[in-house]
């Protein structure tokens, strides 16, 4: 937990941390491909444990063969459909997994909402497979509703490493940067970090003495 007197510094730090970023990445957003809000869950979804990039490769047939919230219903209601769904989604891991929670999702925003996305955090986080995260980034790029800042490996690893937080849950780290971050910067502070990590930041060994970011802050 981040202690009041604190704040003033690590905001002064974010300060500089966004200005370099929005240098950097102006455009960042998010890299999953949809075209309505179902598509952007069953994304987010897959994109568990798994790169945006091969959901990316995966969702074209995907979206082709199940064109609508329906169609993921009716899948869900025999085993041939379960198997065939799950076939569909394999190479994204834990096929299983994420398919009884898409499936028990599309099966759920019917019954409950009359096939449309909620519009409140409360409500997101009640859908099979949605956590606080997976809610953020639906709330934001689906409705441009943001209630926090989505929290991925990513943005875990360098909120850290950038000395903004010495938390280790995803929870208590959005906690700390919702306090950092103004509220206006929530949305693109996750998609800039994001961006950063990808290009600059890996946590694969490299020369982090050179990243930008650490030659800004020192």
């Amino acid at each position: 937990m981040i202690k009041e007197h604190d704040l003033p510094r690590l905001r002064a730090r974010w300060r500089t941390i966004a200005r370099v970023l929005g240098k950097l990445f102006p455009h960042a957003t998010i890299a999953l491909r949809f075209s309505n809000e179902w598509e952007l869950l069953v994304a987010v979804q897959l994109s568990a444990q798994c790169t945006d990039k091969k959901v990316n490769e995966i969702t074209p047939a995907l979206f082709r063969k199940y064109p609508n919230l329906d169609a993921y219903v009716r899948a869900g209601k025999t085993p041939a459909g379960v198997r065939e769904f799950e076939r569909m989604i394999k190479p994204s891991g834990f096929y299983h997994a994420k398919a009884r929670n898409i499936l028990a999702a599309a099966n759920y925003v019917a019954e409950n909402y009359r096939g449309k996305l909620p519009r409140t955090m409360k409500e997101m986080v009640t859908i099979p497979g949605v956590g606080r995260k997976s809610a953020n980034v639906i709330l934001g790029n689906a409705h441009g509703i943001v209630e926090g800042i989505a929290v991925d490996t990513h943005v875990m690893r360098l909120a850290k490493v950038l000395g903004l937080t010495d938390e280790r849950t995803p929870e208590k780290i959005e906690r700390d940067l919702m306090q950092i971050v103004p509220r206006k910067d929530w949305f693109r502070a996750t998609y800039m970090l994001i961006d950063y990590g990808r290009k600059y930041c890996s946590a694969r060994r490299h020369d982090h003495a050179h990243c930008p970011l650490t030659e800004a802050l020192a």
